[in-house]
C-alpha cells in the first residue's frame, strides 16, 4: 500500500503511476531530502513532539539510506512516486513503524520546497564559481592583448580600431553583471519554507527558526501559503541563467566568425573542436556552436516555467512538479558550458597579425579624422560631412585615408595639417581613446584591475554563504 493509500479503494493505474512519478529526475535531490529530514527530526525531538530515542533511530536510518544511495545499492521505486516517498518508504522498512514519525509536522509540499531551496543554494554557488573562472581566463587573455589591434564592429561592419583585450573585457563585464544577478537570486533562494505544511502551517509546536539555523538559511517564509505555492526563486534563476547563456551565445557567434578563413582572427585548440565525417580538412567549432544552440533550450525552460505558474490558484498544484526538469536541465547546461568555455578561452590561439591586417584596407580611422577637425574648432556635423566626402573620394580613387597626400587633404579642407598623417594611423587611433572604459591600453589595463577588484568582492560574498 502507498504511504497515502488509506483513502483509496483501488490500485493506481500503471500508466498513471508512470505519468505521476517524478523519481526519474528528482532523485538527484536525495542529499537535500535526507539532510532536511535530519534537521526536521532533530527539531521535533527537541520540541518534545517525538521521543529523543525515536529521533536517534530515524537519524541513523537516514544515514544508512544516504550510504545506500551513494553506494548505488538503493532501489528506487516508481510506485513510491518521488524521492521523498522513496526515502520514507525505505526508512520504515529499515527501522519499522517508528520511521513513520519522521513526517510529523510537515507535508511533501513544504518538504519539496525545502529540498529545492537547498539544492538551488548549492548550485547557484557552483555556477557563480564557474562564472568567476571564466572571468579570470578572459581577464588574463585581455591583459596579454591590450596592444593587439583588431577592428571594432557595429552592424558587423568595421567601425573603429580597438584592441583584442578591450573586446574581451566587454564580455568580462557582462559576466560580472551575470554574477551579480546570481547573488541577488541567492538572496531570494535563502528562505526556509519548512513548517508551512501543506499550506496552513501545523498545530504542532515546531521551531522553524531552529531548522533554519540548522540548515544555514538566512530567513523564513513568513506566510505558509506563499512558502509552498511559488517558484519565483526558480524563475529568477532561470532568467539569470538565460541572460548568462545569451552572453555566452554572443561570444560563441564571434568565436565562430573569428575562426573562419574569412576572418582568421583566432584558432581554437584541437581539444575543443571536432572534424567532418566526409571533409578531411575540416576543423569545426562545435563547442561554440553547441553553446549557441543550447541557449534556445535554456530560454525555453524559462518560458515553460513561467507558463506553468501563470494560471495556478494557491496553494500547491501538481503542475509545480514540472519545475525540477526545467531547473535541472538549465543547471546542467550552464555548468558544462561555462566549464568548456574556460578551457577553450585559455587554450585559444590569437592571430594578432591577421587582426591588425584587417585594419589596413578600411576606413575605421575616419572617426579620428573627424575628431581631429573638431579640435580645430569646426562643429562636429561639419566635420562629419568633410570626412564623409574624403572617404567617398578615396573609394572613387581606390585609395585609403593613409594613402592621401597632404596636398589632397588640403584640397578637401584647409584645416588639415601635416600631423593628420600621424593621427589617422590605426594604432594611434586606438591609443588616443584614453577615456575611462575606452580602448587605449592604459584604459583597458585600468578596467582589468577594476574588474579583478570586483572579482575579489564576489569571492568574499560567496565565502560568507
Amino acid at each position: 500500500m502507498k504511504l497515502w493509500g488509506g483513502r483509496f479503494a483501488k490500485e493506481t493505474d500503471a500508466l498513471v503511476e508512470k505519468f505521476n512519478s517524478s523519481i526519474g529526475f528528482d532523485k538527484r535531490l536525495y542529499k537535500q531530502d535526507i539532510r532536511g529530514s535530519q534537521a526536521h527530526v532533530k527539531m521535533i525531538a527537541a520540541q518534545g513532539i517525538i521521543d529523543l530515542q525515536d529521533a536517534q533511530v530515524i537519524d541513523e536510518g537516514l544515514e544508512d539510506i544516504l550510504a545506500e544511495i551513494e553506494a548505488g545499492t538503493f532501489v528506487f521505486d516508481i510506485k513510491a512516486e518521488d524521492i521523498h516517498m522513496n526515502i520514507e518508504k525505505r526508512l520504515i522498512e529499515k527501522v519499522g513503524p517508528v520511521g513513520g514519525k519522521l513526517h510529523t509536522g510537515r507535508s511533501r509540499n513544504d518538504q519539496v520546497a525545502l529540498d529545492t531551496h537547498m539544492y538551488m543554494k548549492e548550485e547557484i554557488k557552483d555556477v557563480a564559481s564557474l562564472v568567476l573562472d571564466l572571468q579570470k581566463e578572459l581577464s588574463e587573455l585581455a591583459e596579454m592583448h591590450v596592444e593587439t589591434l583588431m577592428p571594432g564592429y557595429t552592424h558587423l561592419q568595421r567601425a573603429q580600431p580597438i584592441s583584442f583585450g578591450h573586446h574581451l573585457m566587454a564580455y568580462f563585464y557582462k559576466l560580472q553583471r551575470d554574477g551579480e544577478r546570481l547573488q541577488d537570486c541567492f538572496k531570494r533562494t535563502d528562505l526556509m519554507p519548512l513548517g508551512a505544511g501543506a499550506l496552513a502551517g501545523t498545530s504542532f509546536p515546531i521551531d522553524r527558526e531552529m531548522v533554519a539555523k540548522e540548515l544555514g538559511f538566512a530567513a523564513l517564509y513568513e506566510n505558509s501559503i506563499d512558502a509552498v505555492s511559488d517558484r519565483d526563486y526558480i524563475v529568477e534563476f532561470l532568467a539569470a541563467a538565460s541572460t548568462l547563456m545569451m552572453h555566452l551565445s554572443r561570444l560563441s557567434e564571434e568565436i565562430i566568425l573569428w575562426s573562419s578563413a574569412e576572418f582568421g582572427f583566432v584558432e581554437l585548440d584541437d581539444a575543443y573542436c571536432t572534424g567532418s565525417s566526409i571533409m578531411p580538412q575540416k576543423k569545426n567549432q562545435d563547442v561554440a556552436e553547441l553553446v549557441r544552440g543550447k541557449t534556445g533550450g535554456v530560454f525555453g525552460d524559462l518560458m515553460a516555467m513561467l507558463t506553468t505558474l501563470k494560471g495556478l490558484p494557491l496553494a500547491y498544484n501538481k503542475d509545480m512538479q514540472e519545475d525540477k526538469e526545467r531547473l535541472f536541465n538549465v543547471i546542467d547546461t550552464i555548468k558544462i558550458s561555462l566549464k568548456l568555455y574556460s578551457g577553450m578561452i585559455a587554450t585559444m590561439n590569437v592571430k594578432a597579425d591577421h587582426m591588425a591586417a584587417a585594419l589596413e584596407n578600411d576606413f575605421s580611422n575616419a572617426t579620428d579624422m573627424a575628431d581631429y577637425l573638431v579640435k580645430k574648432g569646426i562643429p562636429f556635423r561639419e566635420c562629419h560631412a568633410i570626412v564623409g566626402k574624403t572617404v567617398l573620394y578615396c573609394i572613387q580613387n581606390d585609395k585609403r585615408l593613409v594613402d592621401l597626400s597632404l596636398a589632397e587633404y588640403k584640397d578637401i579642407s584647409s584645416e588639415f595639417a601635416e600631423d593628420i598623417l600621424e593621427v589617422i594611423k590605426v594604432r594611434n587611433c586606438m591609443k588616443a581613446r584614453k577615456s575611462r572604459g575606452g580602448a587605449a591600453p592604459e584604459a583597458v589595463l585600468f578596467s582589468i584591475e577594476k574588474g579583478r577588484g570586483m572579482m575579489k568582492e564576489t569571492e568574499v560574498f560567496w565565502s560568507s554563504k
